[in-house]
């Protein structure tokens, strides 16, 4: 229920716009699966299109087709401007700044766009998103800065640079470099299109930006979840505690469903060590303390803001969130707000505030574990010749860092809003910084659960010949393929990458899972 489904090969996976999709699907397209325009998203396209050329020949007051945007609605703009019009608003609107999303992000921002306009509310012509399933299919990916939307019309000014290499301008990254759309798409034998009426505003409005940051996060997050597991169970029988709060019959007292999903995985990678069977009946301590014997607890709730933030993001992947939107039904364009967003904004907003407990957590079982007045018999700083060696002291001031960095950007940037365009979009959500905090507390408790598997894995070497349970054994076993056994001080820099990136590749929850099978 909690786990995150594996990949399926990617050259096997074909991710179709314009009908049902899944975060899932959206993650594929972003490491690289293929995408297809189905005939009857075609069908949609075209009728949808039909019906605002039939507004634009009757000579319709129309918001975005006749007129201008914004608090510039009430400007008239004659038929004979209107492919200017739908490029000005591209152009215009390419004014954010910033660092670019990373290519998985924006491959994922282009498809979501691309399946949005091919449910058929939108009005573009079929060409439109034709061009943009080439492109991914091309591995052709906007250049698009990251800051710079205020998550009201969706996100604009994103969406703009995202739009610009269709019309051959802007940037597309070409084997990882920026390289100028004008020259990737020629070279592609493609032609720059020119947009006509709706196209250019359809285009810009939505929530694609925030969405894409926010389902890349989510997926991270899901993994992270279960790492986190695994460093607590490494700790736990590193520092000889029990496994006796993780007990079924306690867990269905209080039954919350991501709660008993991390007790079970405690008791599943717990099961069968000789550690934590070595002092099963000791007195050495009446309880453990609650960063080891509440990890369920604190776990499990992130599990839970994990399943909410996955509803919503579901349901706005799927969503139209385009203004005005077409009704081919009734032949009406209507506009609305579903463009704003604020139900985006508060779900990725508590997704940051769960993730930082996740990272405090494990920044005090780590400190625990380094401390010789708690860690039940194991050297200062889990290395030979302490005093001499200062082993992972450091360690955990980098992890302390980090967490206090969280915390720092924990800061919901949902209960914020400041008017622009003139008064006319005067509640904005600040989505987009709410999936940036996220995405960025997420990426940096992913340093800190590595740096305490890294320690705990220390701590289960210096209990030998006490061998550890299968689960947290295969643990320290694929860490130590990549990081040797610290028997003296040596620079820990190049060891907490190598440990982040098991957590980041996979490797890690894959060689456990491997042991115990898959995690909740």
């Amino acid at each position: 229920m909690w786990g995150t489904r594996r990949p399926r090969s990617l050259a096997a996976v074909s991710v179709a716009v314009g009908g049902r999709i899944t975060l899932q699907d959206v993650v594929a397209v972003a490491r690289g699966a293929s995408v297809e325009l189905p005939p009857d998203a075609v069908e949609r396209l075209r009728a949808a299109r039909v019906v605002v050329q039939a507004k634009v020949d009757a000579g319709e007051t129309v918001y975005g087709v006749t007129t201008g945007f914004g608090s510039l609605a009430n400007v008239r703009i004659p038929p004979e401007q209107a492919e200017q019009l739908q490029l000005g608003i591209v152009r215009s609107h390419a004014a954010a700044v910033g660092p670019p999303l990373s290519r998985e992000e924006a491959r994922a921002m282009l498809f979501l766009r691309a399946h949005v306009l091919a449910l058929g509310h939108s009005g573009v012509r079929v060409e439109i998103v034709e061009r943009m399933v080439e492109m991914l299919n091309r591995d052709l990916v906007p250049v698009v800065p990251e800051q710079g939307s205020l998550g009201a019309s969706g996100d604009l000014a994103p969406l703009a640079h995202l739009a610009l290499p269709l019309v051959g301008r802007g940037e597309v990254l070409v084997d990882g470099r920026p390289m100028a759309a004008a020259d990737a798409i020629g070279a592609a034998g493609l032609l720059p299109l020119s947009l006509q009426v709706k196209e250019g505003l359809a285009l810009v409005n939505g929530t694609q930006g925030m969405v894409a940051v926010g389902i890349l996060a989510v997926e991270r997050l899901s993994t992270l979840a279960k790492v986190a597991d695994i460093a607590a169970a490494m700790t736990i029988e590193a520092a000889l505690g029990t496994d006796r709060p993780f007990d079924p019959r306690l867990q269905d007292l209080r039954p919350h469903p991501g709660q008993v999903a991390s007790a079970s995985n405690l008791r599943r990678l717990l099961h069968g060590s000789e550690v934590t069977a070595s002092h099963r009946e000791s007195e050495h301590l009446v309880q453990d303390a609650y960063s080891l014997r509440c990890a369920p607890q604190v776990h499990g709730a992130v599990r839970e803001v994990l399943g909410f933030a996955r509803r919503i993001l579901e349901v706005e992947a799927g969503s139209i969130s385009d203004n005005p939107i077409v009704l081919p039904e009734s032949g009406e364009v209507l506009s609305g707000g579903n463009f704003h967003g604020q139900p985006v904004a508060v779900a990725l907003d508590a997704l940051a505030a769960g993730t930082v407990p996740l990272a405090g957590i494990s920044e005090r079982r780590l400190y625990r574990l380094l401390d010789p007045g708690t860690n039940n018999g194991l050297p200062a700083f889990l290395v030979p010749g302490s005093g001499l060696n200062s082993g992972f002291m450091l360690a955990q001031y980098t992890a302390a860092s980090l967490v206090s960095e969280c915390k720092s950007m924990a800061h919901p940037a949902s209960v914020d809003s400041i008017a622009s365009s003139a008064g006319q979009e005067d509640h904005v959500s600040m989505g987009m910084t709410s999936a940036r905090h996220a995405r960025g507390i997420v990426a940096t408790a992913e340093v800190v659960l590595a740096i305490e598997a890294m320690a705990a894995a220390q701590g289960l070497d210096l209990r030998e010949p006490l061998q550890p349970a299968e689960g947290t054994g295969a643990a320290g076993e694929v860490i130590r393929e990549a990081i040797p056994f610290l028997d003296a001080d040596r620079e820990l820099g190049p060891d907490i990458e190598a440990a982040t990136e098991l957590v980041r590749n996979g490797r890690l929850v894959g060689a456990v899972e491997s042991m115990v099978g898959d995690l909740d």
